[in-house]
């Protein structure tokens, strides 16, 4: 049988890799300085995050560290089994589920609505400056910040508290009882991050065809109008990707942000799993433990994160992949 251009089935068998390999060749002779480029990040993830995963095995293990990882005697599901029997575990992992939703509701629409905000201005100068200040929270490490929410909120020494009493009004405890501390946690999030945030977001606007909005004026649209037909649809693939990829890291939050604004009187809510593994894990020398609620924490985020795709590509026909 006789195939495209009188070839025959044996010969285009023969033919296709030949294809695939000169294609091959081709690609790799015309760009190889990008795959030089692609290099790098590809060892550093192998070094940094692939070969690192062997460590996972600590959680199945009596680890002992003189005997290593290899060496130390297999404990199978044991450490498990005594995380579910914690009782604290159960609180933190609340605390961590609670806080990580409030952020999710907050903090994740404010750099939308600061990216569209900025996108609206036409001072370019006041434009540049508002950015500067928005993103300089973004570089202040949590110490730092810790230290000045200790200086304002503090609720006998604080600058807030200070000039609420000075008005003949009762301290609010920031810091202290826990619901303020939940709002204070949250509003300093978003402080720190919102600006930062809106980068991505500014850099999605760009790629919207400014003739929609020339058609838009045309039309008669107004400002929001033309906001919300042509800006919010247009950042929408966005949007979406940086919410599935933030449903994903519901079951783990960072340690420094609770760690420096916790203390001993809201521990109730301010103790999540970062800090719970630093202080069974790392300062009990119980690294079996801390490893176990690690990958704990990665299996329960890859559940959200392949469940939040799942539900985006069925509901808004887009995902990561």
């Amino acid at each position: 049988m006789h195939g495209i251009g009188g070839k025959t089935a044996v010969e285009e068998t023969i033919a296709r890799p030949l294809a695939k390999k000169r294609t091959f060749k081709l690609f790799t002779n015309q760009d190889w300085q990008l795959y030089a480029l692609l290099l790098l990040p590809m060892l550093y993830f192998i070094i940094f995050k692939y070969i690192p995963m062997y460590g996972v095995t600590i959680a199945f293990k009596e680890f002992n560290m003189f005997q290593g990882i290899w060496k130390s005697p297999w404990a199978g599901l044991d450490a498990f089994r005594e995380i579910f029997l914690m009782k604290d575990f159960y609180k933190v992992l609340r605390n961590t589920m609670l806080l990580n939703v409030l952020d999710l509701v907050v903090s994740f629409p404010a750099p939308i609505i600061l990216a569209v905000l900025l996108n609206e201005i036409r001072i370019n100068w006041f434009k540049k400056g508002a950015q500067t200040i928005l993103y300089l929270p973004h570089f202040i490490s949590w110490v730092i910040i810790g230290g000045m929410v200790y200086q304002l909120l503090a609720t006998n020494t604080g600058l807030v508290n200070i000039l609420i009493r000075s008005a003949d009004m009762k301290a609010i405890p920031f810091l202290t009882e826990p619901t303020y501390w939940v709002l204070t946690y949250i509003g300093t999030g978003v402080w720190q991050s919102a600006g930062w945030g809106t980068i991505i977001y500014l850099a999605a606007l760009t790629g919207i065809n400014k003739e929609l909005y020339e058609a838009a004026e045309v039309d008669g649209a107004g400002r929001m109008r033309k906001i919300w037909n042509i800006t919010l649809p247009g950042i929408k693939p966005t949007i979406i990707i940086l919410l599935i990829i933030n449903i994903g890291h519901m079951a783990s939050i960072g340690f420094e942000r609770p760690f420096v604004l916790s203390n001993p009187l809201v521990t109730d809510v301010s103790e999540v799993i970062s800090t719970f593994v630093y202080k069974v894990g790392i300062q009990s020398a119980r690294y079996t433990i801390a490893t176990a609620i690690g990958l704990f924490q990665a299996v329960v985020g890859l559940v959200f994160l392949l469940s939040s795709n799942y539900i985006s590509k069925k509901v808004t026909d887009q995902g990561i992949w």
